[in-house]
């Protein structure tokens, strides 16, 4: 889960739900809850520790942090020298997440049509619309770290995708890298409060309204495709608090027109055989997910 919620395509919740833990997770989450401070203020530390599932949330948290910090180094490396080849792959990582993600919904649905319609041009608009330019003051971090949380426990949604729309993935990569406590620390306080809120408005939404909830999410996905488009054209730039050039506004191109304008390479090829890697990827692991579902049914039948 660490690993794909540090990469802006595939979510963690995804690697949850196909793993057969999802339901596991959300049910731990829901534990934080006033009866759980009771317990906690009368010092009854057995019954706490058992209500959250302790020991699966510090085994599945250590391994989530453990890999974010050995990753995010790579990532900047991989972004800022082979960025044709990173997206590519991360394109790949959303498209299957997208078909993994319908997968057994009612496609000829009119809730699911319009929910996926909505999301679509929901995330669009909000690709194409709004500035990848946003404060770093730690108001905001907090903010971002509450919204991404979210993501990350949905299943298709990445949250490092979410932070990509935000302007703060890079932001955030380099703080973990850096080792900036205070950075990490505020984002840490904003997934935490995140988490624990809309785990319950996760649970009731997929409850009562599970078809629209995930066809909306799935178009999410789908209208936010331009943002990971691999062959881009930087229009304009900003400046970061360290003086730092950064891309501000982006232009897609076809990798013809990319090889033009840029002077640079296309790799086409090789983008290509990463965006088909990335979505084998994807499939692969549903598929053991299926297998290993079936597999525990049979066990317990028999």
């Amino acid at each position: 889960m660490g690993a794909a919620d540090v990469v802006p395509g595939v979510s963690g919740g995804t690697i949850a739900f196909i793993s057969g833990i999802y339901e596991t997770l959300l049910q731990a989450l829901r534990s934080f809850d006033a009866e759980l401070l009771g317990m906690v203020l009368r010092r009854e530390w057995s019954k706490a520790w058992d209500k959250i599932n302790g020991s699966f949330l510090v085994v599945l948290l250590s391994g989530i942090a453990t890999s974010i910090l050995l990753l995010s180094k790579l990532m900047l490396y991989l972004l800022e020298f082979h960025p044709v080849p990173t997206w590519s792959f991360f394109l790949g990582l959303i498209l299957a997440s997208i078909a993994g993600v319908c997968r057994g919904l009612d496609l000829r649905s009119l809730r699911f049509g319009i929910g996926f319609v909505l999301g679509t041009v929901l995330a669009y608009g909000i690709t194409v619309m709004s500035p990848t330019q946003t404060p770093e003051a730690l108001w905001f971090i907090f903010v971002s770290g509450a919204i991404a949380i979210c993501a990350m426990i949905l299943p298709g949604i990445s949250g490092s995708f979410i932070l990509l729309l935000m302007g703060k993935y890079k932001f955030i990569l380099q703080a973990l890298h850096e080792f900036n406590l205070p950075v990490i620390l505020v984002f840490m306080a904003g997934a935490a409060i995140g988490l624990l809120s809309f785990s319950h408005l996760l649970t009731w939404l997929l409850r009562k309204h599970h078809l629209t909830t995930v066809s909306l999410l799935a178009g999410f996905m789908l209208g936010s495709l331009n943002k990971v488009w691999p062959w881009k054209q930087t229009l304009t730039y900003y400046t970061d608090s360290k003086g730092g050039q950064h891309p501000l506004t982006e232009e897609n191109l076809s990798p013809w027109a990319y090889e033009t304008l840029t002077g640079l390479p296309a790799q086409t090829t090789l983008a290509l055989a990463l965006a088909v890697l990335g979505a084998a990827l994807i499939l692969g692991l549903e598929a053991w997910g299926r297998h290993r579902s079936m597999s525990e049914s049979q066990t317990t039948t028999g």
